[in-house]
């Protein structure tokens, strides 16, 4: 990985990106420290169509996709001079031989790290009416076995926006993966020993079978897996599944805070664990040390039952008066707060956007990598203030104290 002034990275994205002799598709996603980008997700590639060869862009909002198609030479050009002024803090371009990601860091510099792909996927497709490119198919068993897919293979109506939100998962869990073992941040596995994945709050499992079906089947990556759920029912439906699909995976029902592994695991997963049980997942990746942490919160009760009582500091009183915006701010307090006691058990931590879905508002993912390293004081230092202006005490960091 090498690290660039943010102009010269975004130069390398863009020589790739106007290449229609080779790009295959790239990726705009996430957003920078301090903007966010007009777009949730931004899908680029070169298509053949009758008036010539065009750049097609495909800008996703929370509920939609847009295309638009720019013609080689001067208006492909604009529009992707235009896209790289957008506060876009990932980049993602696929080219024969090559896989480019870019990171917008802190200092609002680019880190760039190059990958070599696979000899099967060479060859541009530049079909303007290509099937869209799904991480798993709509036909693929996990989908039927789950629900989401009929049997013909196709996704029920009614299950399209819990369809979206695996895609959309798959996708972050994809480059996430990926990026951590091409860096020795995540083991190799191997057929011996594979990745140990263990999804705290598993529930039904949709987002639990999806995981491992795209990394064991589509990226051939050996996966255990385990799932955790308080209820009986989630334990007995999951194991059932597993049976079916004949996938190796332990479900047991039991808190979060008992489970007991016989090793611990490579990959934390923790989907709207609800409350105080996303806070009782990560101090339990963090005791475990886990390598790789993604975490969807749910619910903020907490926090919020707390902001009622205790005095806003001046002058942000109007912050929590209301209920509605007491509820989104201690949204958004909790989050932060939980970010910066990753950050100081020594994990590199990045929140971004989940997925709009039509069973939760909640959106967020924090992604945490453990680094190791030390603390940063500052980090540290802003932690405690947080707490002290507030008058909050986060059950994250009960559960962490003293380490």
């Amino acid at each position: 990985m090498s690290t660039l002034t943010l102009d010269e990275g975004l130069a390398q994205v863009r020589a790739d990106l106007l290449a229609d002799d080779r790009l295959l598709r790239a990726v705009a996603s996430g957003r920078r420290r301090a903007a966010t980008p007009p777009w949730r997700r931004v899908e680029l590639r070169w298509v053949d169509l009758k008036a010539g060869r065009h750049l097609q862009i495909v800008r996703y909002d929370a509920t939609q996709a847009h295309t638009a198609n720019h013609l080689a030479g001067a208006p492909a050009e604009e529009a992707v001079d235009a896209l790289l002024t957008e506060p876009f803090g990932n980049w993602t371009v696929e080219t024969p031989g090559r896989q480019l990601s870019l990171r917008v860091t802190k200092k609002g510099a680019a880190a760039v790290h190059t990958t070599s792909r696979a000899a099967d996927e060479q060859d541009p497709d530049r079909s303007h009416d290509r099937a869209k490119d799904r991480l798993l198919p709509e036909d693929d068993p996990v989908l039927r076995v789950l629900g989401l897919s009929d049997a013909q293979g196709r996704v029920k109506p009614t299950r399209r926006a819990k369809y979206r939100q695996v895609e959309d998962f798959l996708r972050i869990l994809d480059h996430t993966v990926a990026d951590a073992v091409a860096k020795g941040q995540v083991r190799t596995p191997t057929a011996d020993d594979p990745l140990r994945v263990v999804d705290l709050g598993c529930g039904n499992g949709y987002l639990t079978f999806a995981a491992q079906r795209f990394l064991s089947e589509r990226r051939g990556l050996p996966v255990r897996l385990t799932g955790v759920d308080v209820k009986e029912q989630s334990r007995d439906h999951n194991n059932a599944v597993a049976r079916e699909l004949g996938i190796e995976a332990t479900f047991v029902a039991g808190t979060i805070g008992d489970a007991v592994l016989d090793q611990a695991p490579d990959v934390v997963l923790a989907l709207h664990a609800c409350d105080t049980a996303t806070d009782d997942a990560l101090a339990r990746a963090v005791a475990w040390e886990a390598p790789l942490v993604l975490a969807a919160p749910c619910c903020h009760h907490d926090i919020a039952a707390q902001l009622r009582t205790a005095p806003a500091p001046a002058p942000y009183a109007a912050l929590v008066r209301d209920g509605i915006l007491r509820e989104r701010f201690a949204d958004t307090l909790t989050d932060a707060l939980r970010a910066l006691l990753l950050r100081r058990a020594g994990y590199r931590v990045d929140v971004i956007e989940f997925v709009d879905s039509q069973h939760t508002p909640r959106n967020t993912l924090l992604r945490a990598v453990r680094a190791g390293s030390a603390a940063d004081t500052g980090d540290t230092r802003e932690y405690d203030d947080l707490v002290a202006a507030w008058g909050v005490r986060p059950r994250l960091g009960e559960l962490l104290a003293g380490r």
